[in-house]
């Protein structure tokens, strides 16, 4: 190692990782860092912030994979949050990664990096697309004109990774790039004034880059006004004047004209790299996209693939689901009944945490199978067309098509559905879409689903859980107009989404991302839902009198005397228009905390295990109380920690009423369902 190397080894380098949105950056990070990540938020936003660790060739690097952006003009809560850190935080290297693909879009957004003056290294992704197209990326002319690395690679297969790595440790030694684009004489000079003036003020060890600084003020960028404000508010004055001077010249907006030097200089460089390479092939993205975005056969498509995705979910998963019910219904409360322990602490361990816990991991194979079906979608690339195909219904629900992003994540957990609605310009369409996202059902709802479809609906459990899907999205659209309507009045924005190219899904990729849901999945088993469980069951075994003991679990009379007995008699009268006991009014309480903890709770209740929870459910339950129930569990509030989200996104007052209104609308369809199901004589 020579001495230069060797004291890069004695310090942690700060790199970032810039792209368009599906342009491949996650599939980078995840191969330069490994996958390891601490997910948080960037501060001050709810923009989510992801940093892993890596080293190469011994170096260390603090890695930071920056929001999917199309450019650094702060139009945006992504485009801020990149730029500020880009200027702020001061990386000691850049990535950029370009599409192939559509080469000029990334080489705008490549050459706004630039002009910030950070070093910068460029990986030209998805060359093989590119070629498939009937077109080759010269990455050697690249480099020469833009002065800087530029590595062709194919990250989801591994292609170009470790030409990227070398290129990443031999440019930490090199200054930036200076290439620079040019805005005409009268901008230039302009620039080059206002540059000289902000120097004078620039605070000692600042490192600005003055020239881009006067660039952006010129462009009236909010970032860089906020910038020059803190250093003289006069400095303002003088970019006006300039500005003024520029636009009479120009007959047109200074900021219109900046950015389109900047295509022009990008559409440039992009023509002297492309090469014809030969006969353009016929598109298969374009042979499917004329079926699957169609105005009539989109929509059922999009129905049928979510229909075969639960399809999988439960037919494949049936006899995985057999073993670890074996595994928590037999295998370990034996093994915990041999143990020589006190018959309090086996009860703890055997009634409470295994049962409890155990009642939700049963239904781990099926989740795992729902997020793996998720995957494939997303990596194949249909994702996107599902949400450009249900726009013309946003629109009709007076919503904006930006709108389809949170409620799809929405599927998966509703908190980050929420907080993607960040990306929603518009207020009123932004307010409408994180109050509508709680009706989308997350994947907490899903174990109580999969019990109750499975103790009374087995011969079409499948369809079962499937309408409740369809019931959410029927919910989300109702409580959107109403929204509307009621409160958040005025048109919705426009909708304008990139569909990416079709692509043969990478077995590392899908599962790397299962496994990363999945994990989240368990941490909240291994975590809240123990904690739920245990909570209900001290207050199973304990009430006003004192300590019951263990047998409570067992005696239904003697539980009834207990914490959670007093708790639920007083729910009771509540819910006896739906026909359900107290039981099962105590578990939609702890319900609250977290939805998966419900099926825990029941089992504690219940005094039973997985293996006789359906049993327990089938005799309290008829097929109209049971589904009137999953109904209730899809409506009333996710968790509190949606809630949470809620009042950090928009304040108490919006959260109080998320509450009212999903505790109101699910009391009511719960008891309209039983109400119309026994006046047509449904059991």
């Amino acid at each position: 190692m020579s001495a230069h190397r060797g004291s890069q080894a004695t310090r942690r380098f700060k790199l970032a990782l810039v792209g368009n949105p599906n342009v491949g950056k996650s599939v980078i990070y995840n191969e330069i860092t490994g996958g390891d990540a601490w997910v948080g938020n960037w501060p001050g936003t709810t923009v989510e912030k992801k940093v892993g660790r890596a080293v190469i060739g011994g170096v260390e690097f603090e890695v930071v994979d920056l929001p999917g952006i199309y450019s650094l003009s702060a139009y945006t809560l992504d485009e801020e949050v990149a730029v500020r850190f880009l200027v702020e935080e001061k990386p000691d290297l850049v990535v950029v990664i370009l599409n192939a693909v559509n080469l000029e879009r990334s080489l705008y957004l490549l050459l706004s990096v630039l002009e910030v003056g950070v070093r910068v290294v460029a990986a030209l992704n998805m060359i093989d697309l590119a070629e498939g197209q009937g077109y080759k990326v010269r990455s050697d002319v690249l480099e020469e004109l833009l002065g800087i690395r530029v590595i062709p690679t194919v990250a989801v297969k591994g292609v170009g990774i470790e030409e990227l790595r070398k290129a990443i440790l031999d440019t930490l030694s090199e200054p930036p790039s200076t290439y620079k684009v040019n805005y005409g004489v009268d901008v230039e000079r302009a620039i080059e004034g206002l540059a000289s003036k902000i120097k004078g003020y620039e605070p000692a060890g600042a490192k600005l880059n003055v020239r881009w600084l006067a660039s952006r003020l010129l462009e009236e960028d909010k970032y860089a006004v906020e910038l020059v404000e803190r250093l003289n508010p006069e400095l303002l004055k003088v970019a006006e004047e300039h500005r003024r001077r520029i636009e009479k010249t120009l007959g047109r907006p200074l900021d219109e004209y900046v950015v389109e030097r900047r295509y022009e200089e990008a559409s440039k460089i992009a023509s002297k790299a492309l090469i014809k390479a030969g006969v353009k092939k016929l598109s298969l993205t374009s042979l499917i996209d004329y079926a699957v975005t169609h105005k009539v056969f989109g929509i059922p498509i999009m129905l049928t693939a979510v229909y075969l995705m639960f399809r999988l979910a439960f037919d494949v998963a049936t006899p995985l689901c057999t073993l670890v019910d074996y595994a928590f219904s037999s295998y370990l409360p034996s093994l915990i009944s041999s143990l020589p322990m006190p018959e309090f602490a086996s009860s703890l361990i055997g009634d409470g945490v295994v049962a409890g816990v155990g009642s939700v991991l049963i239904f781990l194979p099926n989740i795992a199978l729902l997020f793996l079906a998720l995957a494939l979608l997303e990596d194949v690339g249909y994702l996107a067309r599902a949400a450009f195909v249900v726009d013309k219904v946003m629109h009709k629900l007076k919503l904006t098509g930006k709108s389809i992003i949170p409620l799809l994540l929405g599927f998966g957990c509703n908190i980050p559905g929420v907080m993607a609605t960040r990306a929603i310009e518009d207020e009123q369409d932004r307010k409408t879409t994180a109050l509508a996202t709680p009706m989308i059902s997350c994947a907490a709802r899903l174990p109580v689903y999969l019990v109750f479809a499975g103790a009374l609906f087995t011969a079409y459990r499948g369809s079962v859980v499937f309408s409740m899907y369809l019931w959410s999205v029927i919910f989300a659209a109702l409580t959107a107009i109403i929204l509307r309507k009621a409160l958040f009045k005025g048109v919705s924005t426009g909708f304008i989404i990139e569909l990416p190219p079709y692509m043969a899904p990478q077995a590392k990729s899908v599962c790397f991302k299962t496994w990363l849901r999945c994990k989240r999945f368990l941490l909240k088993a291994g975590t809240v839902i123990v904690a739920v469980v245990v909570v209900v069951w001290l207050l199973s075994v304990t009430g006003p009198s004192g300590y019951l003991g263990v047998g409570a679990l067992e005696d239904p009379e003697l539980i009834e005397q207990s914490w959670i007995g007093v708790v639920g008699h007083w729910l009771e009268p509540i819910f006896t228009p739906m026909g359900w006991d107290w039981r099962a009014s105590s578990a939609l309480l702890v319900g609250f905390l977290a939805k998966e903890a419900v099926v825990g709770a029941m089992g504690v209740l219940y005094g039973v295990g997985e293996e006789g929870l359906s049993g327990a459910i089938a005799s309290s339950f008829t097929p109209l109380t049971a589904y009137a129930y999953m109904l209730f569990v899809l409506l009333y509030v996710p968790c509190v920690a949606t809630l949470a989200t809620i009042r950090g996104e928009m304040g108490f007052k919006y959260a109080l009423l998320a509450l009212a209104y999903e505790l109101a609308l699910a009391y009511s369809v719960a008891a309209l369902c039983v109400g119309v199901g026994h006046l047509l004589g449904v059991a």
